[in-house]
């Protein structure tokens, strides 16, 4: 019997908790105890093995329902929801599209030397989740893996807002409120729309000292095998030194990363 199937000991009633620390736990508790069989597992025998009370155990169970991490295929018996398979899938690209990038992501910062960066989109910001980069670019502003920035600003950004259709491009603009950085920050939606015209013709993006002064961007997208978005490979580069012969090997790196994510181009032979 291994620890998931071991009753789980009750708490020390010398040690306090805060009510909100408790329900985690049991709900983590629960949750391994729903992992550790593949087949769907009665209230009692959760019970059992968890150590909580039968009505305890129901309601935080009846509560990951909601949520669909957990599923009630027969009244009283419990199992692991589809949501969490969805949030694995997440995770799983992410982590994939990252271990795809890192190696092309070197090679292109040798041939270059400045600045190679991969990002990914959550909500309105784009999110940078890897950096290749030297002392020897001359950037006096390294963004940090994690750090944020509106999707408009951003090379990377306009690639995701690209794929956008018009009817959610105008609810990010409302929702934003387009604010700029620099003078050169598209603040205005009209100017935006033509500006990701010509990122759906010509399959890359700039920014051209949109999110800061003195720094240019240019990116490529990354796809998955369903054709998807996933990721951004950008490079950045003092304004003055940024070279557009740079444009080809950094499509060139970003399609290569693609075709280890399992994309094929429309008319490619499999």
């Amino acid at each position: 019997m291994d620890g998931s199937e071991q009753r789980v000991k009750k708490s020390d009633p010398g040690v306090a908790a805060t009510p909100a620390v408790q329900v985690i736990e049991r709900m983590f508790t629960l949750i391994n105890v729903l992992a550790s069989r593949e087949d769907a597992i009665s209230l009692k025998d959760i019970s059992e093995k968890t150590g909580l009370h039968p009505s305890t155990a129901h309601r935080i169970l009846n509560d990951l329902a909601i949520g669909r991490y957990v599923e009630r295929p027969q009244p009283g018996s419990y199992r692991l929801g589809m949501r969490l398979l969805e949030l694995g899938n997440l995770v799983k690209g992410r982590l994939n599209v990252r271990d795809a990038a890192l190696a092309p992501m070197r090679e292109l910062h040798r041939r270059i030397q400045q600045p190679v960066n991969l990002s990914l989109r959550q909500g309105d910001e784009l999110v940078y989740v890897e950096r290749v980069f030297s002392e020897r670019s001359g950037m006096q502003v390294v963004r940090a893996i994690g750090g944020r920035a509106p999707l408009h600003l951003t090379s990377v950004g306009k690639l995701f807002l690209a794929a956008d259709d018009a009817q959610r491009i105008r609810a990010y603009a409302g929702r934003t409120g387009l604010h700029g950085h620099t003078k050169n920050s598209i603040t205005q939606l009209p100017a935006l729309e033509r500006e990701l015209s010509k990122v759906r013709q010509y399959q890359y993006a700039h920014d051209n000292e949109e999110l800061e002064l003195g720094v240019r961007c240019m990116a490529a997208g990354i796809y998955d095998d369903q054709g998807k978005l996933v990721a951004g490979l950008s490079i950045s580069a003092p304004a003055n030194r940024m070279d557009e012969a740079w444009l080809a090997q950094l499509q060139t790196t970003a399609q290569d990363i693609s075709h280890t994510m399992g994309f094929t181009p429309k008319g490619a032979s499999v």
